[in-house]
């Protein structure tokens, strides 16, 4: 018998069960069910409370005469489901459509003549849900509004999609094209104030498009935390919706050239020597340089309102159209930045908003309004910055088509935002405080990981008519051509690691998937922007489906494509709708995965149960060279006998390495920076946080440095010849 519970949970989209990553199927408990259910704000305290809820779930499903958001294909015409109370009396029903164009269509049908779909007596009072026909509508989001005859009223918003996301002509005519993957702030140049910026990007464009690159993989430029720059995780942003504007290129801002004293300031003898030292670390020293910029950005905004913003100039328009277009989101981000450096200054008590007093942690209070009144400076600041990042970004973009790639960029969105970002300052009724997104227990992490991020409310996010999915889609879409969603089984369902609990313990929470892929394919088609989703785990079939009916992109890792039995994946066994890569920012270099040193680091790390993991570990890695060598062999790409010691490390075996990853058939293969130069330090170790420098380490040459090397010409020549169908040995 199903525990009243179990019930419960799943009306809220709450697996009972799921297979893991050996494939064997494990029960949720009761506990974790009711741990989540309260987390969501639902009382399961005993059997009475229980039993109310399901019932207030049910009164709810029925009560609302349309739902909120109804989403539908351009190919069908929509169908309303409309919920009548027998009781109201209500005969006919009348309808008014609001087009996204303006456009306003109008209409009234007698209920007797609606298909009925389903009958219901919630709160013993008995329902009728009818099925209202409207004609086709275009592609877009449109408002609806329906009211009976009795009196009652409510809207709706419905969504028309496309059937799939967008492909660019060239690679859906077959067109395979290959790309350098960066993490934008490890660049290195003569130029930089000790982090890769936006001016980087457009030199390492100009640099790689003269040898056949089509694209840059970019890691996500989401917005973090200016008065905390000692936060530095892209995947733990303030706020997704807006870049991190410590990759804004001071030189190249507009106010720069006419602002004397900040130019007089960067010229004089310590400001230059500090920037010197700053291009010189190891590391990115993160808060050195925001001290470096953000001085001097502060110059140049005082600049821009003294001779822009006071005289209404043509860049003065196009800062408050930028603005303006941005709306309510970017409005509150600035504000809550501007909140964050005020309290910061006001000791470390203040680490963000759930530690923020209470009037000034809701976002609608009379004390926030006041605030963004009496500091409007402040904020009208951290709305420049944003303007700044956002052409800076645009302008990389542009050069990128300027020197012919196909693509240009490709952005990275992260799974969640930082539980005290302004993301979930913004809008506090989405996120769940109550508990974390991670992941069940696998290989990689046997207890399980717990990523510290809220999740959202899937039924909430449906209450919100998906408005914050599409402003999150279009704002990163904006000016790239091509877009990886992390843990793109999100849309399908995630991991929730109520507090207090283990990341063992958690459960599966499902969100409503065919409904967001179609909103995600309509952004996609709107802004011409290829998806690629990230789907390396444990991906269900259904997923996988989806994923290649929607025609969203798989990510592949050569140094996961491997058979049951060991051995790589031959080129031909790519799947043409992927795009490719030999490793990622959370595994190690092409170098240090040859030579081992990621055990050997792990091992330092303690990130090992016991020596016995460890020896497994090696020996595997033996193994797996081998396997690889001897598939560079049957490609053509390699001369090695398997009675023959191993070969070290070299250019000529990263070569041979993505020349094979340019030969599969994927149609987008990348090479991360790192393994032109073999590096063997990694960008990210999972499981860690202040015991490795993650997101901090550089690139160990200057990116003009590295494409003047031979061995690099020639790995890029490599993977230009395997793109095209030539011999990459010729």
């Amino acid at each position: 018998m199903t525990h009243p519970i179990e019930q419960l949970a799943a009306m809220y989209g709450i697996g009972r069960s799921y297979h893991d990553w050996r494939g064997e199927l494990r029960e949720i408990s009761v506990e974790s069910q009711a741990a989540i259910l309260a987390a969501l704000g639902v009382d399961t305290t005993d059997e009475h409370a229980t039993e109310s809820a399901a019932s207030q779930c049910e009164t709810i499903r029925w009560t609302r005469l349309v739902p909120g958001v109804v989403v539908t294909h351009v190919e069908q015409p929509p169908e309303i489901p409309v919920a009548v109370s027998r009781e109201l009396g209500a005969r006919s029903l009348a309808w008014t459509l609001t087009l996204e164009s303006g456009e306003v269509q109008q209409g009234s049908v007698e209920l007797a003549q609606l298909r009925i779909l389903e009958e219901g007596t919630p709160g013993e009072r008995d329902y009728l849900r009818y099925s209202l026909e409207l004609p086709s509508l275009p592609l877009g989001y449109h408002d609806f509004e329906a009211k009976l005859d009795s009196g009652l009223s409510a809207q709706s918003r419905i969504i028309v999609a496309p059937a799939t996301c967008y492909e660019p002509p060239n690679i859906a005519a077959g067109e395979r094209i290959w790309g350098i993957a960066v993490q934008l702030y490890t660049l290195r140049s003569k130029r930089n104030w000790g982090i890769g910026d936006f001016g980087d990007l457009r030199e390492l464009i100009r640099l790689a498009a003269p040898f056949g690159c089509q694209l840059i993989g970019l890691n996500p430029l989401h917005a973090l935390a200016p008065a905390n720059p000692s936060h530095i995780s892209p995947y733990s942003p303030s706020n997704r919706l807006f870049l991190n504007v410590l990759y804004i290129s001071v030189p190249d801002v507009a106010e720069f050239a006419a602002c004397e004293a900040a130019r007089q300031r960067v010229a004089e003898r310590d400001f230059q020597a500090l920037l010197e030292d700053l291009r010189a670390t190891s590391n990115v020293d993160y808060v050195r340089v925001a001290a470096a910029k953000f001085e001097i950005l502060r110059m140049l905004y005082a600049h821009f309102r003294s001779e822009h913003l006071a005289r209404a100039t043509t860049r003065a328009a196009q800062f408050r159209a930028f603005v303006a277009a941005k709306g309510r989101s970017l409005e509150l981000h600035a504000i809550y930045d501007a909140l964050d450096a005020h309290l910061r200054m006001q000791g470390p008590q203040y680490w963000g908003w759930p530690s923020w007093p209470e009037d000034y942690a809701d976002p609608s209070s009379s004390a926030v309004a006041r605030f963004a009144r009496e500091r409007a400076e402040d904020v009208e600041y951290f709305l420049y910055l944003q303007w700044l990042a956002a052409e800076q970004l645009a302008a990389a973009q542009r050069e990128a088509h300027a020197c012919g790639m196909s693509l240009g960029l490709y952005g990275d969105v992260a799974v969640g935002a930082n539980p005290g970002g302004s993301e979930t300052w913004a809008n506090r009724r989405l996120y769940v405080q109550g508990a974390s997104v991670g992941a069940p227990p696998d290989a990689l992490a046997l207890k399980g990981q717990d990523w510290g991020v809220p999740p959202q409310d899937p039924n909430e996010l449906r209450v919100q008519q998906y408005r914050p999915f599409t402003e999150l889609m279009r704002n990163n879409m904006q000016h790239v051509s091509a877009l990886r969603l992390d843990h793109v089984m999100s849309l399908y369902r995630l991991w929730w690691v109520p507090r207090g609990y283990s990341s063992k313990d958690g459960a599966y929470v499902h969100y409503p998937v065919d409904e967001l892929i179609a909103v995600l394919a309509l952004e996609s088609q709107r802004s011409k922007c290829l998806v690629i989703g990230e789907d390396l785990g444990t991906v269900p079939e259904f997923m996988t489906r989806a994923m290649e009916r929607s025609r969203m992109y798989h990510y592949k890792v050569l140094l996961f494509e491997q058979a049951p039995d060991g051995r790589f994946k031959p080129p031909s066994a790519y799947v043409r709708s992927a795009l490719a890569v030999v490793t990622t920012h959370d595994l190690p270099t092409l170098r240090g995965w040859w030579e081992a040193r990621d055990i050997e680091l792990r091992a330092r790390l303690d990130l090992y149960p016991n020596e016995e993991f460890k020896e497994q570990a090696r020996a595997r890695r033996e193994t797996d060279r081998r396997h690889l060598l001897q598939a560079l062999v049957d490609a053509g790409l390699w001369h090695w006998q398997p009675d023959q010691p191993l070969p070290q490390y070299s250019a000529a075996l990263s070569r041979a390495v993505h020349a094979f990853l340019g030969m599969s058939n994927a149609s987008i293969a990348l090479i991360q920076i790192e393994d032109l130069i073999g590096m063997t330090d990694p960008v990210n170790v999972p499981g860690t946080d202040t015991e490795h420098a993650n997101w901090q380490r550089k690139v160990a040459l200057e990116t003009a440095e590295i494409f003047a090397r031979d061995d690099v010409r020639e790995i890029l020549d490599g993977m230009d010849r395997a793109r095209r169908g030539e011999n990459p040995n010729a």
